[in-house]
């Protein structure tokens, strides 16, 4: 008598098993193979900020839709309107994702208000929204330390991680965790003080796991400006858009192949036959 299969098991019948496309080794990964010829063409990707203003140069008119979740009587309200910037801390995120895959399709989910705070009941329906959208890389410079909402936001990102949504987070720019850069499911980055957008170092002793440039960066600002900033916030989106690059090149990837695949490419992984001793890292 056949055995009854345990619950989760179907999916790894022979009649429905995937047959899925492997990848390279990954040592011999380059970012040629990783984004070469690439733009993000077609890949979603949710700035769950302040807003996005279409018409500021660095974003360059084009946002493939809105959003504006606000909380009035205890019920969450969402508003598909063009909105703006009212900050300039969404523009600076968009823009620097912009820059590196100009053909990615934006998408502005307004969370926080004129003051950069939010509630973070608001946070988690932008979240959510950006899930049940469809959306495939969301860049979330913000979170809280409030730990009310540790549970919640931790669900979420496992159910980003099982849809393969790639959430990728700033670290908290204060010595103290916030959520939810310090979850596994997400790739959580810290800024470092170089200015090339396609340089990133990896860390191997996470949380923070990768550092990209967001020390002193030119950035866009609201009503068409720019200005210099420091923060994690804008390392962030350096990260979400080469994982947008990479994700329209390779759609197969899963969050934790793209994760080997950043790792690989990080500008601290170098092949151990070409360090001798002591010596510094090269190009570093």
């Amino acid at each position: 008598m056949r055995s009854r299969p345990p619950a989760y098991s179907a999916q790894f019948a022979s009649d429905t098993l995937p047959v899925l496309r492997s990848i390279e080794p990954i040592d011999s990964v380059s970012a040629d193979w990783a984004w070469g010829g690439s733009t993000g063409n077609g890949i979603k990707v949710a700035v769950i900020d302040s807003g996005i203003d279409a018409e500021h140069p660095a974003v360059g008119g084009n946002i493939a839709g809105y959003v504006t979740i606000r909380e009035e009587d205890g019920q969450l309200r969402y508003d598909s309107a063009p909105h703006g910037d009212l900050v300039g801390h969404g523009n600076a995120c968009a823009g620097i994702i912009r820059a590196l895959a100009p053909g990615c399709e934006l998408y502005s989910v307004q969370v926080l208000g004129a003051s950069l705070t939010g509630r973070g009941s608001i946070f988690v329906a932008g979240l959510r929204w950006a899930l049940e959208n469809n959306m495939q890389v969301c860049n979330l410079s913000l979170g809280t330390a409030k730990k009310e909402f540790f549970g919640v936001l931790h669900e979420l990102t496992d159910l980003a991680y099982f849809r393969n949504v790639m959430l990728v987070t700033a670290a908290n720019n204060l010595p103290i965790p916030s959520f939810p850069s310090i979850y596994a499911s997400v790739i959580s980055v810290a800024a470092h003080e170089g200015h090339d957008p396609y340089q990133f170092f990896y860390n191997p002793q996470p949380p923070v796991e990768f550092g990209a440039p967001g020390i002193d960066v030119h950035v866009a600002w609201k009503s068409g400006e720019w200005l210099t900033a420091t923060g994690n916030s804008f390392a962030a989106p350096h990260l979400t858009g080469i994982v947008t690059k990479i994700l329209a090149k390779h759609p197969d990837l899963t969050l934790f192949q793209m994760k080997a695949v950043l790792r690989a490419l990080s500008a601290n992984v170098v092949n151990a036959a070409t360090l001798g001793g002591d010596s510094p890292l090269p190009g570093l």
